[in-house]
């Protein structure tokens, strides 16, 4: 079979594509994979040597108002459809929402029923003509796979709808990272990584945290604008436990787990709040505890299955909260309970992976 995946990214900021392509035999199909080349970058692309790649390369900032990304998004839609048009795919895999609302007409036109929806962002969906939108994408689809469980209550009911997960599969190998490399401290390392947003709740987590000798916080991710405004924040106000370490690849996680014992997971916008985020994955595979906003669909399943703690930054008891619940953990517990969650996880993976295999042979 002839099957496009479509993504909206760089590469190496796609690492979810790979459970896509762990589950396609690559010497019977013939792969194409569509990217969007953000900051216009060389990347290392030795790995898809046995892949057609098209990249579509045009600069945009991440951090910028949405009516801003307006002209690219033009550009990517007609770019996606020319490629389309060029060639002809039995199969096609849409790994976002946004680039599925933008070459639609293919989807439910030429596409019904020969592709799978990655559901994974709920951003836009406030907005009705695009709620629609994704509903007709989601009728049209072989199958829809979300990456939250509370994605699914804004979809339609009667679709075929499976949960996958953004876990990393590589990441299984190295379960016992903190285990064997663990550097102990007589302070509560508390990591954030990935792309760092929020700057609001960013700020009162500082605020917080600031100069309180019984923690560290840190934060490894590329340092765009929120990121560059929470730095000169830290240094304004002189919190010296307050760390900014920049870009990392995703194997270097294996590196400062063993320099962390909390992961900041505290998000509070609509779509986070909905969300099941890398860093909850990280969580139960490498046996750290996870701190998720109080409400989150994250904080509810973390307090529900043991494994993390709700709170809140704007209230004042925060940092007690977290020192608490850090100092009377029940550690055989928390691994069992994290192990538990992993062995779920895996297991809807699994199921997902069968589904891949049988619609891509």
């Amino acid at each position: 079979m002839k099957t496009l995946i479509i993504g909206f990214t760089k590469l190496k900021y796609m690492p979810y594509m790979n459970f896509y392509l762990d589950n396609i035999d690559k010497e019977a199909n013939d792969i194409h994979l569509l990217y969007w080349n953000r900051d216009c970058r060389e990347e290392d692309l030795s790995k898809f040597n046995t892949i057609t790649l098209h990249e579509f390369s045009y600069y945009q900032k991440d951090e910028v108002p949405k009516i801003s990304k307006l002209k690219g998004f033009r550009k990517y839609r007609r770019f996606a459809k020319n490629v389309l048009r060029e060639n002809c795919y039995d199969f096609i895999i849409v790994l976002h929402t946004l680039p599925g609302v933008l070459i639609v007409e293919e989807l439910v036109k030429r596409y019904s029923g020969k592709y799978i929806l990655d559901y994974r962002d709920f951003t836009y969906e406030g907005n009705a003509p695009f709620r629609k939108i994704i509903h007709a994408i989601v009728h049209h689809a072989s199958v829809t796979f979300v990456s939250s469980d509370a994605f699914r209550k804004y979809l339609p009911a009667d679709a075929v709808i499976y949960t996958s997960h953004n876990i990393l599969t590589d990441s299984l190998n190295h379960r016992d990272e903190k285990e064997k490399r663990g550097i102990p401290s007589d302070k509560v390392r508390i990591a954030f990584w990935g792309f760092i947003r929020h700057e609001d709740i960013n700020r009162k987590i500082i605020e917080r945290l600031a100069n309180d000798n019984r923690f560290e916080l840190h934060y490894y991710g590329r340092e765009q604008e929120t990121a560059l405004h929470l730095k000169k924040y830290a240094q304004e106000i002189s919190a010296t436990n307050v760390f900014f370490h920049g870009e990392y690849k995703p194997e270097d996680r294996y590196n400062f787990v063993c320099n962390t014992d909390m992961i900041h997971n505290i998000y509070s916008d609509t779509n986070t709040m909905l969300a099941t985020g890398n860093k909850f994955y990280d969580g139960i595979l490498f046996h750290l505890p996870q701190l998720c906003m109080k409400g989150s669909y994250m904080g509810e399943r973390c307090c529900a299955a043991g494994i993390g703690l709700e709170c809140d930054p704007n209230e004042t008891g925060f940092a007690n909260s977290i020192f608490s619940y850090y100092n009377n953990m029940d550690l055989k517990q928390f691994a069992d309970n994290c192990n538990k969650e992993t062995d779920k996880v895996v297991s809807e993976l699994l199921l997902c992976g069968v589904i891949i295999r049988q619609l891509i042979k």
